[in-house]
């Protein structure tokens, strides 16, 4: 174990502060691109990835497994399956939807096949199917864990309510409990965690892994008023280009300047300094970005509490 990584609550895993998210992989980020990006943040002791089995069904000619299939060819080339911590999901790909019993033992098949594993470390319900009841969701990825397929669960996109309604009912049968949570959290989008969720994480010792940590991209300090970024994600961050997201954002470029660090590390460290959250999700297109996300900053209480201020 690297001894910058840290412990993941009710898991026996440890992982690296950063989480890579892979959404960009088969998508905007080559193949080969997505290796380099890959090889860089194992340089920098990283294990922790996460994909999807939908990532990136949107793209033109993509059907899914995507980003699975690049993360399971960098591993086969490098032989090291053993040490990365992997983080896949069920329920959104167009062809196998939902969290039916027969859904999830079909879905686990297709992810370890793009992946080319004979298990996953972590493998999130991507978002809740009010079709299918707890129980039986929970049921199949017991029986999953029994297999070995899979070693943990968490859940993605749940509310506060439905999160522990999941966890009584695991509780009270005996099945494989959610371990973590992975939902829209960073400094500029802090209702939907802070007013529905943290209680519910903390309450039950859970880990946080929110996704968007960067605010798609807004966060990472490459937007400026007036200035264009060629982006994919550009259009959607025109929500944040605001008052309160300038400030934030002169505010992020002062405490990074200080610390000699990117305005995204400032960003990630914030999200990795409140309740709850264990290790936040960001993603790089290429190496050089990679650079600038998995720098681990420590953050002052008082720039912490200028931050939290400013994003209210």
């Amino acid at each position: 174990m690297n001894n910058s990584h840290i412990a993941l609550p009710s898991t026996d895993l440890h992982v690296h502060p950063l989480c890579l998210g892979s959404n960009v992989m088969g998508f905007t980020s080559s193949r080969d691109e997505s290796f380099a990006v890959l090889d860089a943040y194992a340089a920098h002791g990283g294990n922790f990835v996460d994909t999807a089995d939908m990532y990136s069904e949107w793209a033109e000619g993509n059907d899914g497994h995507d980003s699975e299939a690049i993360i399971g060819a960098w591993m086969k080339s490098k032989g090291n399956r053993d040490q990365m911590v992997i983080a896949t999901k069920v329920a959104k790909l167009s062809t196998r939807p939902g969290l039916s019993a027969r859904n999830i033992k079909l879905a686990v098949e297709d992810s370890l096949r793009a992946l080319q594993s004979d298990y996953i470390d972590i493998y999130y319900a991507h978002e809740d199917d009010h079709t299918v009841p707890l129980g039986e969701t929970l049921q199949a990825f017991t029986d999953l864990i029994k297999e070995g397929k899979i070693r943990y669960i968490a859940a993605s996109n749940y509310t506060g309510a439905r999160l522990q309604e999941a966890l009584d009912l695991s509780d009270a049968n005996g099945f494989a409990k959610y371990t973590g949570i992975q939902n829209l959290y960073n400094l500029l989008d802090r209702s939907e965690y802070e007013n529905d969720l943290v209680d519910v994480v903390k309450r039950n010792a859970l880990w946080g892994a929110p996704y968007y940590g960067l605010a798609k991209g807004f966060l990472s300090g490459k937007y400026a008023p007036g200035v264009a970024v060629e982006s994919v994600r550009a259009a959607g961050t025109a929500g944040y280009q605001n008052d309160r997201g300038w400030a934030v954002i002169d505010a992020l470029r002062d405490i990074a300047k200080t610390h000699g660090s990117s305005v995204s590390a400032v960003s990630l460290a914030w999200l990795r300094a409140q309740d709850g959250v264990t290790t936040p999700i960001a993603s790089a297109r290429i190496a050089s970005q990679l650079e600038e996300i998995v720098q681990v900053v420590e953050l002052s209480g008082d720039e912490l509490a200028h931050l939290t201020t400013l994003s209210n």
